[in-house]
Parts: C-alpha cells; sequence; structure tokens
C-alpha cells in the first residue's frame, strides 16, 4: 500500500509539470518554524527542540477518462529541511485516488488523513494515529494527524450513511521517545529524555493484522447521530514484552461507540462514549499490557459575538478490572486513578479587522492535578503571509501523570507561513 502511495504522489507531480495549467491546480505553502525551550530539563542537552523549512506542494486532477466514474487523483507532499534532526525528508501526507462507482458509494484509495468523531483534541473513536511530538512542539495542528494507508468507503443510504476503512498495514502514534520531549519512564521511575532506550515493537503485516474502522451515522432533527466500531491495535505501545530490555507492543484492541452533536442553548453541543476492550487483557489481570477501559465526552461551544468564541468539554475515563490492575503493580509504582477525569478550555478572539488571532486552549485533570496550556497568537500580514507565536507549557504536582510528566518540557514557538 505505501508503495502505491508513493507512486500516485510521483505520478500527480508529473501531471503537475506536463499537463496545461487548466488541468491541474497547484497550491501550497513554505514555512519555516522555530521552538526553544524555557525550563530547565537536564535529560537532553540541546536548548531548542523545532528547527525547520517546510514546503509542502497539494493538488487534484480528473483526467478525462471514465468519466462516468468520475476519478480524482490528489495529493499533498512536503519537503522537509529539519535542522533538529539534521536531515532532508521528502514526506508523502496524501496521495489517493478516489471516485464515484455508483450514485450512492464514494470509494477512496491510498495515502490519507483520517479523522471522525466529535471531541475537539480529545479523541475517543477516532483511532486513527497521531504526532503528539509535533503538536507538543509548536508545529501546526495540522501536525497532530498522521496520515495512513488505506481505503474508504462510503455508503448513502436512506436508512443511515456509512464509512468504512481498512489499514492493511498498522500505522501507529508518533510516540514521545526522550529525543524531543522527556518523558516519565515507568519502569525506571524518573523523568528520562535522550538516554531511553526503548523499541517499539509492531504487529506484523498480514491479513489477520488489517485494522477496519467503520462509522455508521444519520441526521435525525438538528442532530448528528453516530455509531463507531474499531478493530485493531493501541496506537501507543501499551504492552511489555521485555522490561529489562525496554521492549514494548502494541495490544489488540477492539472499540465500540456512539456519539451525537448538535445546537443547543444557542451553541453547539456533543456527547461522544467508547468502550475500549483490550482484547489480549480481557480480565484485567496481565500487568503487562493496558486494561479495559470506558471513555466519555461531554462538550459544549459557542460564538459569544465581537469575533469571540469559546468551547468547554468533560473528559471521563474509567479503567475497568481496576482491583486487578492494582494487583499487577510492583512495589512502589504509582497507580493511575481509577476514574481520570480531564476538562478543556478553548477561546479564540479575532481583532484588528480580524488579521489577529489570539487563542488559549487549556487542559486540566482535577483528578491527576495537571494541566497543559496551549496559548497563541498570530498575525495576518497579507493573505498569503501570516506569523504566528504561541507556547506550550506543562504542569502537575506529580511527575508521572499524563501532563505533569512533561514539566519540564515548557517551550515557546513562531512560524512563519507562506501561501501560494
Amino acid at each position: 500500500m505505501k508503495i502505491f502511495s508513493y507512486s500516485i504522489a510521483v505520478i500527480a507531480l508529473v501531471f503537475a509539470t506536463t499537463l496545461p495549467a487548466y488541468a491541474l491546480s497547484i497550491n501550497g505553502f513554505a514555512e519555516s518554524a522555530y521552538g526553544s525551550r524555557i525550563s530547565d530539563d537536564t535529560t537532553r542537552e540541546d536548548s531548542y527542540n523545532l528547527l525547520e523549512g517546510r514546503l509542502q506542494l497539494k493538488g487534484a486532477h480528473s483526467p478525462r477518462i471514465m468519466e462516468e466514474w468520475a476519478p480524482e487523483l490528489s495529493f499533498k507532499v512536503e519537503l522537509l529541511a529539519d535542522g533538529y534532526d539534521e536531515r532532508l525528508e521528502f514526506i508523502v501526507r496524501e496521495a489517493a485516488l478516489s471516485f464515484t462507482p455508483t450514485d450512492t458509494v464514494d470509494v477512496r484509495l491510498g495515502r490519507q488523513v483520517l479523522t471522525w468523531g466529535t471531541g475537539d483534541l480529545l479523541f475517543i473513536n477516532d483511532l486513527f494515529p497521531k504526532d503528539y511530538i509535533s503538536f507538543f512542539t509548536g508545529r501546526d495542528d495540522e501536525y497532530l494527524k498522521l496520515p495512513s494507508d488505506a481505503l474508504k468507503g462510503s455508503v448513502f443510504t436512506d436508512l443511515a450513511s456509512f464509512n468504512i476503512v481498512l489499514m492493511p498495514v498498522m500505522e501507529a502514534n508518533n510516540s514521545v521517545t526522550g529525543t524531543r520531549v522527556s518523558f516519565y519512564d515507568g519502569l525506571k521511575r524518573s523523568i528520562t529524555g535522550e538516554a531511553a532506550d526503548r523499541d517499539f515493537i509492531r504487529p506484523e503485516e498480514t491479513t489477520e493484522n488489517i485494522e477496519i474502522a467503520i462509522r455508521g451515522y444519520k441526521t435525525v432533527g438538528s442532530f448528528e447521530a453516530a455509531l463507531y466500531y474499531f478493530r485493531g491495535f493501541y496506537k501507543e505501545p501499551r504492552g511489555i514484552v521485555n522490561a529489562t530490555a525496554e521492549d514494548f507492543f502494541y495490544p489488540k484492541l477492539s472499540v465500540y461507540g456512539a456519539s451525537l452533536r448538535g445546537p443547543a442553548l444557542g451553541g453547539i453541543a456533543n456527547m461522544e462514549a467508547g468502550y475500549y476492550h483490550s482484547r489480549e487483557d480481557k480480565g484485567g489481570d496481565n500487568p503487562l499490557i493496558e486494561n479495559s477501559s470506558v471513555k466519555l465526552i461531554a462538550g459544549y461551544s459557542r460564538d459569544l459575538g465581537g469575533d469571540l468564541s469559546v468551547g468547554v468539554q468533560y473528559m471521563v475515563e474509567e479503567i475497568l478490572d481496576y482491583s486487578s490492575y492494582k494487583r499487577g503493580l510492583s512495589a512502589g509504582e504509582p497507580a493511575r486513578d481509577e476514574l481520570r477525569q480531564l476538562a478543556t478550555l478553548r477561546l479564540m478572539k479575532l481583532m484588528k479587522n480580524q488579521t489577529v488571532t489570539a487563542g488559549l486552549f487549556v487542559f486540566f485533570s482535577p483528578t491527576e492535578r495537571d494541566a497543559y496550556l496551549r496559548p497563541s497568537l498570530g498575525y495576518t500580514f497579507t493573505d498569503a503571509f501570516k506569523v504566528t507565536a504561541g507556547a506550550n507549557i506543562f504542569t502537575g504536582k506529580d511527575d508521572h501523570t499524563e501532563f505533569g510528566q512533561f514539566d519540564r518540557n515548557d517551550n515557546i514557538y513562531i512560524r512563519a507561513r507562506y501561501n501560494f
């Protein structure tokens, strides 16, 4: 599948250079970004975690063949000069072939960014890969979502509409490993950075390990209701093969979920729930594998007028078979909360004829007593040129909690982007 995706990208670039200008529209941007740490972290030698230049090109073309299927070839490719890792990389974020074989069926094949669910930067039924290193170090929010090699089919009926996604190769999250962001190592019981030496073992590429994600949705009155199903693997390495060697793997996972979203009290309300079934630890008695869990989100957003908008969410996550989980802890190992709670706040204000965008996103856990703040300020000089500055601030009472472990990774960043 990956070979297919790269082939699509190459074909699309050939179209870009050989077809008449009206046949293919090309646009993109050039961006420079720099991010510096502002807290003391003795686990790493570097003083920055973001130093890069990026060129992105994207476009789409519908060749004059099979007109009744209306095929479309789309691509989004990047050339990244990464000063932190000292590398030059060609990245394919999108390379897909889309067509409509019937009036009620759409098909998209190739590399693509997949997303669904109702949460704002909180994900329950969205089991597609994420890049939290990009998120924590100041890259644009676009880079939180990683692309997948997938076949996506959409079916539209009077009863309901359905999305079916097949992913032949499991795509994992880009996990924190200590190079750009230090973290709490539960095996060493301490914060670690560049010295971390973990090995993440991915599932074999077999037909048995093909991941499948299904969404069925329907509008009921003014609300959109949806049901979800996922069968694949945890996107983080939640299983331990060998604690001494720090070998981790991605356990098998099934998720059953539902969501509801629609207008309420002058704004938009949403609810989402998911049952995470850890298929390799069904009774919760294997301390080396993640327990099953239940996750719930309730959210509300509203435009307050004067170009000011606000959004709030509350998320609850319950570890199932908690007594078995606690019995499996080794002596001195800190226990996670059985019922973790997390609140978020988003504020956004447009000023100066909407040329200035001030934003703040806050994650706060009252149970773990930690928080993560993301202030940002953007200025649009022209329709093409924009500069964005911001920060990632972490705090926590304990160094083993979700955000508390990143307390030494506070950073500021600035990005300059020219669109064309």
